[in-house]
C-alpha cells in the first residue's frame, strides 16, 4: 500500500521487483563485440505520486562481455514492475542496476519512452559505465 495525493493505492513498491528471475546463458565470442538491443513497448509500472499507471516502451542496449540476458527470464523481470509504484527516474535506474549485475556487460544502456500524460512526453536514458562528464574547466 502506497499514499498518493492523500489516498492509498494498493500498488507495490520498489522492493517487490524480482531481479532474482533474471537468467543469463554463455557469449560464446566473446572476443566479438557486438549490441544486443531488447525493446518492448509493453513497459509499464505506476506513478508513486498520482497512482496512475504509466505506459511506455522500454529499450535495452548492451554489448555482452561473457554472459547475454536470457529473453524469457527478462520478461518475468520486466512484467514484475507492473503493479510497482516507481518514479520513471528511478525505474530506469533500477533497470540498469539489476540488468548490470545480472549479466556484467561491457556497456549497457537503458531507455524508458514513455506515453504522453497530461501533456508531457517523458524520455529517460541511463548508461553503465557512467560516462565521464566535460571537464568544468575554462571556455576559450
Amino acid at each position: 500500500m502506497v499514499q498518493a495525493e492523500g489516498r492509498t493505492f494498493a500498488f507495490e513498491g520498489p522492493e517487490k521487483v524480482t531481479s532474482e528471475v533474471l537468467e543469463t546463458f554463455p557469449y560464446e565470442y566473446p572476443e566479438r563485440e557486438i549490441e544486443v538491443e531488447v525493446a518492448t513497448d509493453e513497459w509499464s509500472c505506476v506513478c508513486p505520486f498520482s497512482g496512475l499507471p504509466d505506459f511506455g516502451t522500454r529499450r535495452v542496449r548492451y554489448v555482452p562481455d561473457r554472459d547475454c540476458l536470457e529473453l524469457k527470464s527478462l520478461k518475468y523481470y520486466l512484467t514484475s514492475f507492473r503493479n510497482v509504484g516507481i518514479y520513471q527516474e528511478h525505474a530506469a535506474n533500477r533497470l540498469l542496476e539489476d540488468l548490470v549485475a545480472a549479466c556484467r556487460p561491457r556497456r549497457m544502456s537503458v531507455e524508458l519512452d514513455y506515453r504522453l500524460r497530461g501533456g508531457l512526453h517523458t524520455v529517460v536514458m541511463v548508461r553503465w559505465p557512467k560516462e565521464s562528464s566535460p571537464s568544468s574547466g575554462s571556455r576559450n
